[in-house]
């Protein structure tokens, strides 16, 4: 089955020249590569998460950006992306770190070879506790809704996927942004930053009060100004996209992981989709937890408006106006969907 396409009458022309491209550039692709990604009657789902890892990263940059102390190897961030059916469509949930889940009795650690019990946790435990198979269960279970596609990138590899970007990625503040922890320190307006500064950026959460929900935002905004660059040539150039898209991917085998080819094809299918048909937005979240023991300060989602979020999606539909959503008891939290094109850095 192929990815469905756009209702785009230059699209198919567009698609087969690109594929076409990326198959002669690695003879014999198409005949071991998958036939496509699955292709469900109401969207696909993809799982993308930042885990907080070290692994590969040099002293000298662990200096310069701030990158000291031991990580925590956990999912410090969760973005579930839907892609409509029809393809005319994409919208970006994030999942605070935070948030307050309960996880199952039965799971074996992966840390410490023993057997848990059930008990409460933050959900990005879950990638601590049973990797990425336990990420995508987890997230189904607090969601409903099934994760088709799962894709799992760390410091390394971020960083290297950002320098793979000809002139840097565009970061924007209105405000001066100085992060004593990460060591990021923006004036008023607009910079291009390549990897080890735009870690800096997306790690960012105490240099505008707007805690995790603020840093939640700078990912949501870098993510679209990354898509945004990679129209100056990149998905024009198949050499030079599909050596961004193995670097991003990586080899680690994950539950679901979405492979390379894969994740060309969705570059291809979704090259002419508009920002503006691209959504943004933050899980509904109700307010703060009281400190649990063993386990920390956690917040709570909005259950009445995350369920709506969630519904919205499995029926393929576009996220729900904010509106729609009963404030959060935190200001910051506040459940605020915002177009791709609004995100875009002038």
């Amino acid at each position: 089955m192929e990815f469905p396409r756009l209702r785009n009458a230059r699209r198919p022309l567009l698609a087969g020249t690109a594929l076409a491209a990326l198959a002669a550039l690695a003879p014999g692709a198409l005949a071991v590569a998958p036939a496509g990604l699955p292709s469900p009657e109401k969207g696909l789902n993809l799982l993308v998460v930042g885990v907080d890892s070290r692994k590969g990263v040099t002293p000298e940059e662990k200096e310069r950006f701030h990158l000291g102390g031991k990580g925590c190897d956990c999912t410090d961030v969760m973005m579930l992306v839907h892609v409509s059916a029809a393809g005319d469509r994409v919208s970006v949930v994030s999942l605070p770190r935070d948030s307050l889940t309960s996880f199952p009795g039965g799971h074996v650690d992966r840390r410490t070879g023993k057997t848990h019990a059930a008990h409460r946790a933050k959900i990005n435990g879950a990638w601590a506790e049973g990797g990425s198979a336990f990420t995508v269960s987890t997230v189904e279970a607090m969601t409903g809704l099934s994760v088709h596609r799962y894709l799992e990138i760390d410091f390394r590899r971020f960083m290297d996927t950002v320098d793979g970007v000809d002139g840097g990625v565009p970061v924007c503040t209105e405000q001066p942004l100085k992060d004593p922890s990460t060591g990021i320190d923006l004036q008023p307006g607009t910079k291009r930053v390549t990897g080890g500064e735009a870690l800096q950026y997306v790690r960012s959460r105490k240099a505008d009060g707007q805690m995790d929900f603020g840093r939640i935002r700078k990912q949501q905004k870098f993510v679209v100004n990354t898509l945004h660059r990679l129209h100056d040539g990149v998905l024009d150039d198949p050499r030079r996209l599909k050596a961004l898209a193995a670097t991003l991917r990586g080899t680690a085998a994950a539950e679901r992981g979405i492979s390379t080819w894969e994740l060309l094809r969705l570059a291809v299918r979704l090259r002419d989709l508009p920002p503006e048909r691209t959504e943004f937005a933050t899980v509904p979240v109700r307010g703060f937890h009281a400190p649990i023991e063993g386990v920390g300060s956690t917040v709570g989602w909005d259950e009445k408006g995350a369920g709506e979020v969630f519904r919205r999606l499995a029926e393929d539909r576009p996220l729900p106006a904010a509106a729609a959503v009963a404030p959060s008891e935190v200001p910051a939290a506040t459940y605020r969907p915002a177009t791709g094109s609004s995100l875009i850095c002038p």
